[in-house]
């Protein structure tokens, strides 16, 4: 018999491709795809059981298809347009994570749980250390939004480990995840033509490609493989990292620096028309930033993901294709810019429009 594989939050589109990937490993013999809403994406050969893990339901969908194997995908956070959602997306978040952690306490069936959470759980002020561990304390805990419903969740999930140590449970805390089809409030912001920032702040950014986000939930849902351990909290993310400035140039939109008060204001004008999520959580994103240590996703979970974290956003840009200003006209000013004031040419040097024309001016002179 082969093993049995319920992956909730199967109607977003991680959901969906993880659902048809998993279906591909020869261990699987069925996959059982859950979701409140029915699923807008094919599902391939999974059966897909339409039901609320909010509501007690889901014990009897445990039982019923005698799940040995959890993935929890169903742990999100906002787009642009779920302004009027957002306290169903948490109640999902957290009531349906406990209700879910319930059930699989209660199944004799289950042996594995797999829940995919955020670096976001470290919060993110100015008296955070540069680089996170798995174990770094976070300064002060998350105030509210995804980050807060992350961190609530991961508590649930230690609960639920140390009442089943019976059960291996495995915690994947991903960067941003990015790629052709993200749908993240982070993606959502560097869609928009003009990227308004926080005056006097470039935060350094860390992406994980979405093909290596469904490689590793893949990895951490089988048996572990000789020499490696798939349980226990690890973080997911690219190789390197990239300044806030560095992404607006490869996308070709400028910037638009402002005062951090008037950012919060544009920020909340934008969630209220839908065109982006511009919340606090993104806000401290986007000011400070946020960096973690891989050590342990490499040595210990035995996982190398397939694409840096320039290399995921060049991905991510090409999907979106050129801004405002194309990226070889940006690259040409950068350097022209450089030449002048004798710096490197991908620093942290911020080229707008009036910049651009400096630079031309400039080298006619």
């Amino acid at each position: 018999m082969g093993k049995v594989v319920l992956v909730t939050g199967a109607a977003r589109q991680l959901g969906g491709r993880f659902v048809r990937r998993i279906q591909r490993d020869p261990e699987v013999e069925r996959v059982i795809a859950v979701d409140a809403v029915t699923p807008p994406h094919r599902l391939g050969s999974a059966e897909f059981v339409r039901t609320d893990i909010r509501q007690s339901a889901i014990a009897r969908v445990l039982a019923e298809h005698a799940v040995d194997t959890v993935v929890h995908l169903a742990v999100t956070g906002g787009s642009a347009g779920t302004a009027g959602a957002h306290s169903t997306v948490k109640e999902t978040n957290v009531i349906g994570t406990m209700q879910l952690l319930g059930a699989c306490q209660k199944s004799p069936t289950v042996q594995r749980l797999v829940v995919k959470s955020s670096t976001s759980v470290y919060g993110g002020t100015s008296r955070d250390p540069a680089v996170f561990t798995e174990t770094t304390e976070p300064k002060s805990l998350p105030a509210g939004g995804f980050a807060k419903d992350a961190a609530e969740v991961e508590g649930y999930v230690r609960g639920f480990a140390r009442r089943r140590p019976d059960v291996a449970v495995c915690v994947l805390r991903f960067a941003n995840i990015l790629g052709p089809f993200a749908d993240s409030a982070l993606a959502e912001y560097f869609s928009i033509p003009v990227m308004p920032t926080v005056l006097g702040y470039d935060p350094r950014l860390q992406f994980v490609h979405e093909d290596d986000v469904l490689d590793v939930l893949r990895l951490a849902a089988q048996e572990p493989r000789r020499g490696t351990l798939n349980s226990g909290t690890f973080n997911i993310a690219g190789d390197g990292v990239l300044l806030l400035s560095q992404c607006a140039r490869r996308l070709g939109r400028p910037t638009l620096p402002m005062l951090l008060p008037a950012v919060t204001w544009v920020g909340s004008a934008l969630r209220a028309v839908g065109i982006t999520d511009f919340s606090p959580e993104q806000m401290r994103l986007l000011t400070h930033g946020r960096v973690v240590e891989t050590t342990q996703m490499r040595e210990v979970l035995g996982f190398e993901p397939m694409y840096t974290t320039v290399e995921t956003f060049a991905d991510f840009a090409r999907s979106r294709g050129s801004g405002l200003l194309p990226p070889e006209l940006m690259g040409r000013a950068v350097e022209r810019v450089a030449a002048l004031l004798n710096v490197d040419t991908d620093t942290d040097v911020d080229v707008d429009a009036d910049a651009d024309a400096d630079a031309d001016e400039g080298a006619k002179r």
